[in-house]
């Protein structure tokens, strides 16, 4: 089954065809997305929207893969945003109150519902839209060349839902609202981003694939119910009273534990960052 999940997607008119503005390809338990329009610096287009839905759709319904990476080919940007001179136009409706938020399609957690690790790899640019990848993330890794901006502002348009899933990650109001008003004129560096939490670790360049490789083979290696049961109560919680999320977790802790059998621990060298 596994082959050929990286060979043809259906996200156009329902007709089955070749991956146009993304690759995807699944070696071991590993899925890696790739954005693939270097050319528009991985701006989204209506193209990759739909073809972000079925890949993230895949990766749900498909039991043999437990970790994704996502990343972006190109040397300048892992994604600027929507394309909007180039067609992102699928979430905007002729009645306004039909308009929804683009990450409905493009990040995996709240609806399509991926409870896989998602390991996303940033380098060069990551702006606007960009974020929708980064805070749906479970972990994020960039390079030591990354930068973080939002042009919302410079082109006279509100910035809302990209800051608010920054503040959901934790960064704190006024870095978000910094990252929101300052537009192209100020830029978060990798250090900065990972001082906020934005990123987990920054990595030379040349080791951003390597190094996010490892870190999804490492988790894919272990029991992909119980990782995935851990990564929902986790971000279930988020919109969660404390106790209410606490309740949540025992559930999830006795539905995914089998307790009539003997746990087989797995230990390996440790790593220290």
């Amino acid at each position: 089954m596994l082959p050929a999940l990286h060979a043809r997607c259906a996200p156009h008119q329902g007709a089955e065809v070749e991956p146009r503005t993304i690759t995807f390809d699944v070696e071991g338990h590993v899925a890696t997305i790739t954005l693939n329009r270097p050319e528009s610096l991985n701006s989204f287009n209506d193209d990759m929207a739909a073809e972000m839905v079925w890949a993230w759709e895949t990766v749900r319904e498909t039991d043999d893969v437990h970790v994704v990476v996502l990343q972006a080919n190109g040397e300048r940007a892992f994604c600027t945003g929507a394309d909007i001179k180039g067609g992102a136009k699928w979430f905007r409706k002729a009645n306004v109150w039909n308009t929804f938020d683009p990450g409905v399609s493009l990040g995996p957690k709240f609806h399509h519902k991926v409870w896989k690790p998602v390991v996303v790899a940033v380098h060069g640019m990551c702006a606007g839209g960009g974020m929708y990848f980064v805070n749906e993330a479970d972990i994020v890794v960039c390079s030591d060349d990354a930068e973080f901006f939002d042009a919302h502002a410079n082109a006279g348009i509100v910035a809302a839902l990209e800051p608010i899933g920054m503040l959901a990650r934790g960064v704190p109001l006024g870095d978000a609202l910094r990252w929101a008003l300052m537009g192209t004129e100020e830029r978060v560096t990798a250090a900065t981003a990972l001082r906020l939490g934005l990123v987990t670790e920054v990595v030379p360049r040349a080791e951003l694939r390597p190094r996010v490789r490892a870190i999804a083979d490492s988790i894919a290696a272990r029991d992909p119910k119980a990782i995935q049961g851990t990564v929902r109560a986790i971000w279930e919680s988020l919109d969660m009273t404390h106790s209410m999320a606490l309740q949540n977790g025992i559930a999830y802790t006795n539905i995914g534990n089998d307790y009539s059998r003997p746990f087989t621990r797995v230990n390996r060298p440790p790593e220290y960052r």
